[in-house]
């Protein structure tokens, strides 16, 4: 069944709860381990087919933010989801408290009973009415920056669409392009300063309903993060600014250089190549015949997985007015179809997002018939390793795309990854510290950001606007309104990305044999144990970092980048 031809009904959440109960009273009160299990997996089935709904609604919306049906829909669900998920949550505290709970973990792996222990202790359902406000507040920052057309070059761009303009080799268009965009979020400052303060207030007051002292706690929690707490956290951030921070400021050091300035302006930082920025040769749809060659000769798995993708439209990477920036991938769960939304705009990036969601939809392809959903997507930062391993294992086909800039391609995508590493500890730092002082004003909030970026990234401080002075540039990021504390996890995952690219130049059938064992794996353990399944090291474990950074500096030192 083809994306388009998939059928949405808008659903009836009180006839839904209904049938839900019935059939979670029917596992409660079960005579027989057979019949606790045939209601548990009902149960399942009954979620996958509400979750469709919810799916189908919003990647509509997300592709075409103007339709006043698909957005009245996808408020429709902002009252529907968080019921759903008072459901699910009934449904595991039932697992935790079974009298079947060691034949379920003998069935499904201890990891089950791991997960409803876990998860049942950080909800209420007095809640549900925070979560459904959540839902609404966060979507007018989909909404606000989905239907951004910014004024520029006689044209009305989107802000997908602007960053062709950030990498132009026209030094004034760059700046121009910089101050265009940020005059975009300067010019809504005021409303994403209320939209954030409103999400705040509402996660701490859910915290405290459950009995946290403070929201980051309680995101732990729903994150599913097991095996590690804040403390392991605040570890990898200290490797990050010892070990990789320093070497950030020697990488722009040697931008500045090939770019013949003194110093870079923070316009600059987009652009690394005087002769230009590697771009993909070809239109959208040419780049999508070519990933389809280069997945069909990478392994049989992913030919038949993207051939799939491709017949039944479930990838839309096309820019156009009116739809949701970013890139995400996101399953359909009835039917077990991963779905890929991107915004190509023309830059190297196009290929980035491809390989990196595709990497995100071959593992929830090869893990979607787990028969619970817990299992089959695992937690964040573990998914985060599926998609970065993925453009790093699909390098041997970048030729296809790039041709005689390939090398220069190499050189650009390591180095972002490379400084891109402490953007999460930023990132994270930052969120921590607003939700352990949720009374912070707009203004208090912006100063601590500027705090973490002199600390984390002082590359990417800025004076050249009020805005930008403020320490605002965090309000670019849909992750802190809609995914919080989803950042770090990036870090994470590109510290073992770096090593599956390592291991694979040392043996590159082995290690794809790694990768597919934890794709398939999907969420069926926790994080650590996940890393040992595909022989990688803890980002946690002290020089771990270092010793991450040094091979891909190694890596860099063999490309001559003064001939870019």
């Amino acid at each position: 069944m083809k994306f388009s031809e998939i059928p949405y009904k808008r659903p009836n959440i009180s006839e839904f709860e209904g049938k839900f109960n019935a059939v979670l009273a029917e596992f409660k009160e079960a005579d027989s381990f057979e019949q606790h299990d045939r209601a548990l997996l009902e149960m399942q089935d009954l979620l996958d087919g509400l979750e469709t709904q919810e799916q189908l609604s919003q990647i509509r919306f997300d592709n075409n933010t103007t339709d006043k049906k698909l957005e009245a829909e996808v408020t429709h669900m902002e009252t529907v989801v968080p019921r759903m998920q008072s459901l699910e949550n009934d449904m595991r505290s039932s697992i935790s408290k079974s009298k079947y709970r060691e034949q379920l973990g003998k069935k499904y792996g201890a990891h089950l009973l791991k997960i409803a222990d876990f998860k049942s202790s950080a909800f209420d359902p007095a809640i549900v009415e925070d979560l459904q406000q959540e839902r609404k507040v966060s979507g007018l920052y989909s909404k606000l920056t989905g239907g951004a057309q910014i004024d520029f070059e006689g044209a009305k761009v989107t802000l997908p669409a602007m960053r062709k303009f950030l990498v132009s080799k026209d030094r004034n268009i760059r700046k121009k392009a910089y101050l265009a965009r940020w005059e975009f979020f300067a010019s809504h400052q005021e409303e994403l300063d209320d939209i954030y303060d409103q999400l705040v207030k509402i996660r701490h007051g859910m915290a405290v309903k459950l009995g946290f002292d403070s929201y980051t706690k309680l995101s732990y929690k729903w994150m599913s993060r097991f095996d590690y707490d804040a403390e392991n956290v605040a570890n990898f951030r200290n490797q990050l600014s010892k070990d990789v921070v320093p070497l950030v400021a020697q990488l722009r050091a040697k931008q500045a250089k090939r770019l013949g300035l003194d110093q870079l302006e923070p316009f600059d930082i987009p652009f690394h190549f005087a002769s230009g920025n590697p771009a993909p040769k070809g239109t959208p749809e040419e780049i999508l015949r070519k990933a389809q060659s280069m997945y069909r000769e990478l392994s049989s798995e992913t030919g038949e997985f993207f051939d799939h993708l491709l017949d039944n439209e479930l990838i839309d990477v096309i820019n156009r007015p009116g739809k949701s920036p970013g890139g995400y991938c996101w399953e359909i769960s009835a039917l077990k179809y991963p779905y890929i939304f991107a915004n190509f705009n023309g830059t190297s990036g196009d290929v980035d997002v491809l390989t990196h969601e595709a990497g995100h939809a071959f593992q929830y392809h090869e893990s979607r018939n787990f028969a619970l959903r817990d299992y089959r997507f695992p937690q964040a930062e573990t998914a985060e390793i599926h998609s970065t391993s993925m453009e790093f294992l699909t390098y041997p086909w970048m030729r296809k795309f790039f041709q005689e800039d390939t090398d220069k391609y190499y050189y650009l995508h390591q180095t972002r990854k490379l400084v891109s590493l402490p953007s999460g500890a930023t990132a994270d730092h930052f969120q921590e510290a607003i939700y352990d002082n949720p009374g912070f004003t707009p203004d208090e909030r912006a100063g601590v950001y500027r705090e973490m970026q002199a600390k984390y990234s002082p590359d990417q401080l800025s004076n050249m606007t009020p805005y930008l002075q403020s320490g605002r540039q965090w309000q670019s990021i849909l992750h802190f309104y809609l995914l919080p504390f989803y950042y770090i996890d990036y870090s994470l995952a590109e510290v073992c990305a770096f090593q599956f690219h390592k291991k694979a130049e040392e043996n590159r059938e082995e290690t794809w044999s790694d990768y597919l064992k934890l794709c398939q794996a999907g969420g069926s353990q926790a994080f650590l144990s996940l890393l040992k399944l595909a022989k990688l090291r803890s980002p946690f474990d002290d020089g771990t970092v270092k010793d991450v950074v040094d091979h891909v500096v190694a890596n860099l030192n063999k490309i001559d980048d003064s001939k870019f």
